[in-house]
């Protein structure tokens, strides 16, 4: 078993390549040798049960798997405890559409901690994740793996530290790791390989090996702003310095015989990006 590569939506070249409809997916990415797709709910889970059914057929006969990225507007450490708990409704909903779908893992924003301390949060965030899986099992969507991210901002809650913390309230849990969300609210803190390899032995002392070698990841390069952190995704021909780079983080999975799922999350270029990444990947092999 190996790491996994695919897009998070569908990249410009979709359009200019002549597809339209998401059931042509398999074929679009076939051509780039890709074998992961992550659909998008970031707006809201507006997909159909009997659209997500098709577009999971379809990705399943061409040899795709897939998740799902949950609303953006989840906010597990709310201080409205109204929005808070409404926050499992929208991951039940994304649940919902991941079952329909054929999707095993859904990816979930943490949300703010500006108004509350972070061990607050974290505390809040944990306790709302604790009541999603309740309501997950509930609703017989207990083979749903939710993945919490490590997010770009800095007011936000999602350290790499606070997503192992979440991800310990059930040991269901994957966590998505977003390198590029890390490198921009540690301001390029991701410089070297050993960089890199502190954050798996994080992930690995934490969360054990067994789940840690087959997290869930997003990839993208990220400008940041010197106070805020992440400031907008760039793509991997985007001149600038911006980082973080990916093939130290290959050589180490590679090295290790993990196998994550890589999500690239490059603006507009994230399946050829994400092809970049997984020819990297490949060519260690040879």
């Amino acid at each position: 078993m190996s790491a996994k590569f695919g897009p998070a939506g569908t990249a410009e070249s979709f359009k200019t390549m002549g597809y339209k409809k998401s059931v042509q997916l398999p074929e679009y990415l076939n051509k780039f040798g890709l074998d992961h797709f992550e659909y998008q709910c970031g707006q809201g889970v507006r997909v159909s049960q009997e659209a997500a059914a098709e577009i999971g057929k379809a990705l399943k006969e061409g040899g795709i798997s897939v998740s799902i990225h949950a609303p953006y507007f989840i906010s597990l450490s709310g201080v409205d405890e109204e929005k808070r708990l409404n926050s499992i409704n929208y991951i039940l909903a994304s649940a919902r559409a991941a079952k329909a779908m054929g999707a095993k893992r859904i990816v979930i924003h943490s949300g703010s901690c500006a108004k509350i301390s972070r061990a607050e949060a974290l505390e809040l965030a944990k306790e709302t994740m604790r009541l999603a899986r309740q309501a997950l099992i509930d609703e017989g969507l207990e083979d749903i793996i939710c993945c919490p991210e490590t997010m770009g901002k800095v007011n936000q809650l999602g350290t790499l530290e606070e997503v192992i913390e979440i991800c310990k309230v059930d040991d269901s849990f994957l966590p998505t790791v977003d390198f590029g969300h890390l490198y921009a609210r540690t301001f390029g803190g991701i410089k070297t390989k050993q960089d890199y390899a502190d954050m798996l032995d994080k992930l690995e002392n934490g969360l054990g090996i067994d789940r840690a070698r087959v997290f869930h990841s997003h990839f993208s390069r990220i400008m940041y702003t010197e106070k805020g952190g992440e400031k907008k995704h760039m793509t991997f021909t985007d001149n600038g310095g911006y980082g973080p780079e990916f093939e130290p983080l290959m050589e180490l999975i590679y090295a290790k015989g993990w196998s994550p799922t890589f999500i690239c999350e490059s603006a507009g270029t994230q399946t050829e990006d994400a092809k970049a990444m997984k020819d990297y990947y490949c060519g260690l092999y040879s």
